[in-house]
């Protein structure tokens, strides 16, 4: 299972959201086969920011996590989003969370996303979409991982 974290909070992040996974979706080789619920998510880490809409996608695509994580970082920049800072305030993130079952870093490509277990604006869409996905390098469960959150991170699901 291949899985990819959406995120947004600069505009109107719902409908930025949105077009990201209908982009996403209409490249020819990758399907979306499952869109969580949206979300409003606290900035992680804790700061003056707007709050964030966040969610999560399955795919599946022949494309290599490379060459897949090449394509987010395209549909980014085409809404808009420019990389200056870590954690600045974004028009879009795409993050690749999940490749099946590999565990691979190499240059940008780190996968599993290696702050998964400690994002509840990761876990909560995830439970949506994968509830039965396990990370594998720690085998631990979504709800595992969510279990073992930190607390503070406040999240509300969004009805859209």
């Amino acid at each position: 299972m291949i899985l990819i974290g959406i995120g947004s909070n600069l505009g109107n992040s719902v409908d930025i959201c949105k077009a990201a996974v209908k982009t996403l979706n209409a490249y020819e080789k990758v399907e979306v086969v499952r869109v969580s619920r949206w979300f409003q998510t606290a900035p992680v880490p804790v700061s003056d920011q707007p709050w964030y809409v966040n969610g999560a996608a399955a795919l599946e695509t022949k494309l290599l996590p490379e060459r897949l994580l090449e394509l987010l970082h395209t549909i980014e920049a085409d809404a808009g989003r420019v990389r200056r800072e870590r954690n600045e305030a974004r028009v879009l993130d795409l993050d690749l969370l999940a490749y099946n079952d590999e565990v691979l870093m190499s240059g940008d490509v780190l996968v599993p996303h290696p702050r998964i277990a400690e994002r509840a604006f990761v876990l909560h869409p995830l439970m949506d979409i994968a509830p039965s996905w396990r990370h594998p390098v720690t085998g631990k469960t979504v709800m595992d991982m969510l279990k073992e959150l930190p607390a503070g991170q406040e999240i509300e699901a969004l009805t859209v």
